[in-house]
């Protein structure tokens, strides 16, 4: 397993935890905001929590934003990473790095499904791509968000909380999940790996 794996440091996310689950994996990679680090990495993370305009902020600040658009390498975005893929948030009315056509809308309010979603969730409609091979329908993978693209034709698994969102997407070399592998026991184990693989 390739070693040359870079987290871009997106600001608030839990890179400690995302490091340590690659870790066990054997893969030492490095948090960085160096685009030639970048560039030149086998494999590209884009984790984030927090604000879809923060974490653009920091990007653009950084001279990431064409950077990450740029890359041929397989890139995985977890939980705002996948979010900061498509065209725009709801969230302070961001513009996102627009790579994939899509607009990220808030959860709606309602007494029996708390925004954030935060807890387990199960994975459902799992397209047959690398990075779920071994992972079976109904599999539950652990969610903090209060934003969620829709189901659309880069879905490849989905959740349901008060509506069906997109869990795991595809674009070309650009692949997120919604969820946070890094928490999500062998099942996030198994993704990891996966994309590390590919």
């Amino acid at each position: 397993m390739n070693n040359a794996t870079v987290i871009i440091a997106t600001g608030g996310a839990n890179l400690s935890s995302l490091k340590f689950a690659l870790g066990r994996l054997g893969v030492n990679a490095c948090i960085t905001e160096n685009p030639q680090k970048i560039k030149n990495a086998n494999h590209v993370i884009l984790p984030g929590v927090g604000s879809a305009s923060d974490a653009m902020g920091r990007l653009s600040k950084a001279g990431l934003v064409d950077t990450i658009r740029s890359l041929t390498q397989p890139v995985l975005g977890i939980c705002l990473g996948l979010q900061l893929l498509f065209t725009h948030s709801d969230e302070n009315n961001a513009s996102c790095l627009g790579i994939i056509p899509g607009r990220a809308a808030r959860f709606l309010e309602n007494p029996d499904l708390p925004v954030p979603q935060m807890g387990w969730n199960s994975l459902t409609g799992l397209k047959d791509i690398p990075l779920l091979e071994g992972v079976k329908d109904g599999d539950y993978a652990y969610f903090i968000h209060s934003y969620a693209l829709p189901v659309d034709e880069y879905t490849c698994a989905s959740a349901v909380y008060g509506f069906p969102f997109s869990a795991v997407i595809q674009y070309k070399n650009f692949l997120a999940t919604q969820f946070h592998p890094e928490r999500s026991s062998h099942i996030g184990s198994l993704i990891l790996k996966n994309f590390l693989n590919s």
